[in-house]
């Protein structure tokens, strides 16, 4: 599926970081305070940032700004289902009677923090293992990695690393000189999880479109697992959440660090599970134990995982990587078509079935995503946040 229509926002796929964080901009200036010059320049660095700014931090952006170029907040408080309006309307009011010149500093200091913790932007052309935003893609001993590389965002899935990873599973499965794939995390995390602060810039009309975008997106990621036809190793370097749990099933080793934990709090955010999990995770572990993750968002150990047939190894944190790599090189080193043989005996039986599981999770979250339980859940989220 084209990126420019994951999840609805095109806008913020296809005109880049400029174009996403605008909103906080929008108003009309009054009077510049007294660091007029400094505040000028703070608005063209924020355009500048390579990384976007989480929910909490854009608040508050949005919330300085007002104040600096407006002063204290004058607004009407939006309706009770204007949710985004009125996280913003929450955060300006905060601020209280703290003055122009005040908000206008802290602005400046606020953003030129977040430009600092980034590195100089290069004018050399991406390398080839970074032309996928928020992953690291390499090749070496005919294994092919996935590296999800956002550790500074606990790893969490944009919209566009939905489709960047379905792409570079087929494109490794049409590559003859790779025989295995890995995905892995940078960081202390393995994955967190959907990146739900994406969720904050939709409006209430719009969050149909969304669902809807957001079901072909998630059959077309999932169905990239279902039917890649190599041997797929997962390495958990640490906590995995949400969607990077529920895809452990499809996965043809999982290796964790004792450190690594396993969390699903789907009915938590008002949500339904995904990645063939209410299908795969009965089988594997019973309805019990996976009706503890699924429903009742249990976080589990990496022993605990392992014990319920979820992982298939636990590695002591001091020589996962040593130990694991070793493993994967020899995975690597094995004849090629013997394991595809044996990967396509072992899915065959049941790829149809998956797909079907596929998309009646992806429609069930249609539903899910447009319900209140799940708005109310996500906005609670991001309250409890700031």
């Amino acid at each position: 599926m084209a990126t420019s229509k994951l999840f609805g926002f095109s806008a913020a796929v296809t005109r880049g970081l400029a174009a996403r964080v605008s909103w906080f901009h929008r108003s009309a200036v009054t009077r510049l305070p007294a660091y007029d010059a400094e505040f000028s320049a703070a608005k063209e660095r924020l355009n500048t940032l390579k990384e976007e700014p989480d929910n909490t931090v854009k608040l508050k952006i949005y919330a300085l700004f007002k104040q600096a170029t407006i002063g204290q907040c004058n607004a009407a408080k939006p309706g009770a289902f204007d949710f985004v309006g009125k996280a913003k309307w929450e955060a300006w009011n905060s601020l209280g009677a703290m003055s122009q010149d005040d908000a206008q500093k802290e602005y400046i200091t606020l953003i030129n923090s977040l430009a600092g913790a980034e590195e100089p932007a290069s004018s050399e052309p991406p390398a080839p293992e970074d032309r996928f935003p928020g992953l690291k893609i390499t090749k070496k001993n005919k294994v092919f990695r996935i590296q999800l590389n956002r550790p500074s965002k606990k790893n969490a899935l944009t919209w566009q690393m939905y489709a960047d990873i379905g792409k570079a599973l087929r494109e490794a499965a049409q590559d003859k000189d790779v025989s295995v794939a890995v995905i892995t995390g940078t960081g202390d995390y393995y994955c967190s999880g959907n990146d739900l602060s994406n969720f904050t810039n939709v409006k209430p009309e719009d969050i149909p479109q969304m669902a809807l975008n957001g079901r072909d997106v998630l059959v077309d990621f999932v169905g990239a697992f279902i039917d890649f036809p190599k041997p797929l190793i997962a390495l958990v370097n640490g906590p995995a959440v949400g969607i990077s749990v529920t895809v452990m099933g499809l996965f043809d080793a999982v290796y964790c660090t004792d450190k690594a934990t396993f969390h699903t709090p789907f009915s938590q955010l008002g949500q339904s599970p995904e990645g063939c999990s209410s299908y795969l995770f009965p089988k594997m572990m019973g309805n019990a134990k996976a009706g503890e993750l699924l429903l009742f968002n249990r976080k589990i150990t990496a022993q605990e995982a392992c014990d319920r047939n979820l992982i298939t190894r636990v590695f002591p944190e001091d020589v996962f990587e040593k130990e694991t790599e070793a493993l994967v090189a020899y995975y690597g080193s094995l004849p090629p078509q013997s394991l595809q043989y044996s990967k396509t005996l072992n899915r065959d039986a049941e790829r149809d079935l998956l797909h079907k599981v596929n998309q009646a999770e992806c429609e069930l979250l249609v539903e899910r995503w447009q319900s209140k339980e799940c708005i109310n859940a996500i906005m609670s989220f991001f309250a409890k946040k700031k």
